[in-house]
């Protein structure tokens, strides 16, 4: 008999192996990603002291009309816009990016794609 695999946990271990190098800081915050089967989220994080500086999600309300009758790479594009601008106005230009175990590529890569047009470096 075979075991199936939990995708999600393979993609744990990984995230977890990531983060024993990837930190951010005050300076360069890490740019963390979540994506479900739904919905897209991103958010600034400053590890040094255990802070998330800015974040945007696929939900959250004041998005929701804008992102509305788009399809899901669409959706995330938008996120990381207003990520980038978000970070932006809080005067941050480099992160770290932190895919979290996805593989880079769809919604991820549009979601990265999104915060390099509104500014960000990484």
């Amino acid at each position: 008999m075979f075991k199936k695999i939990n995708k999600n946990e393979v993609r744990m271990a990984k995230h977890t192996r990531i983060r024993y190098t990837l930190s951010g800081t005050a300076d360069m915050p890490r740019l963390n990603v979540y994506r479900s089967l739904k919905e897209i989220s991103a958010q600034l994080i400053n590890d040094r002291e255990g802070k998330t500086l800015c974040s945007a999600s696929s939900q959250e309300k004041a998005l929701v009309k804008a992102l509305e009758g788009k399809t899901k790479v669409e959706q995330a594009y938008e996120i990381g816009k207003v990520i980038g601008e978000r970070a932006i106005k809080l005067g941050i230009k480099k992160v770290v990016f932190d895919r979290s175990g996805y593989i880079y590529t769809g919604r991820v890569q549009k979601l990265a794609d999104g915060a390099r047009s509104a500014g960000l470096e990484f």
